[in-house]
């Protein structure tokens, strides 16, 4: 007799949805004990009214998310889940997602629940602004501003030193000798 230990041959899989309904797929395979991984991105959007930008959410792979299950036993029950329009095959063989994959963008989630892009930036870090009316001046980041995508970087010339908060999409890392050519 050759019995399996439960849970050993659970792999991940990639669902592809309805349109705009990862959120309902997400939650209906939850009620069905399957494991997911939804990543989501935060956006920014100028609001033209007002000087505070609007935030909002959306997914890291529109009609996408992840799923661990064992498919001879759940691919029937997944593809009935209302949502999920089928899971990614090839040859219609569902096609597993490696773990590291998974591993990997779970890893780039952020305390706020979202995935974050672009390089991590120290105290410290001599940055360079790209984009704006102060783009090309150069300055060190001395920390990101809570509760928003915006850093704080000192910004010092040879007659002025000041402090200046910027959307961190606008800066970039630079090393020493980078600097030196600006």
């Amino acid at each position: 007799m050759n019995h399996q230990k439960a849970g050993e041959n659970l792999q991940w899989y990639a669902i592809h949805t309805h349109p705009k309904q990862e959120e309902r797929a997400n939650n209906n395979l939850m009620d069905w004990n399957v494991e997911t991984f939804s990543p989501k991105v935060k956006r920014v959007q100028p609001n033209p009214y007002a000087r505070t930008p609007i935030y909002f959410s959306k997914p890291l792979f529109p009609r996408y998310i992840f799923a661990r299950f064992e498919v001879n036993s759940m691919l029937r029950k997944i593809l009935f889940t209302r949502g999920v329009h089928n899971v990614v095959s090839f040859g219609r063989v569902p096609a597993p997602v490696n773990d590291e994959i998974i591993v990997f963008i779970q890893s780039q989630v952020a305390e706020d629940g979202f995935v974050e892009f672009g390089e991590k930036l120290k105290i410290g870090d001599r940055v360079m602004i790209e984009n704006g009316p102060l783009r090309s001046l150069v300055g060190v980041f001395k920390r990101d501003v809570s509760g928003s995508d915006r850093v704080l970087i000192l910004l010092a010339s040879i007659s002025y030193q000041g402090s200046v908060v910027i959307e961190r999409e606008h800066v970039r890392r630079i090393d020493s000798y980078q600097a030196g050519a600006q």
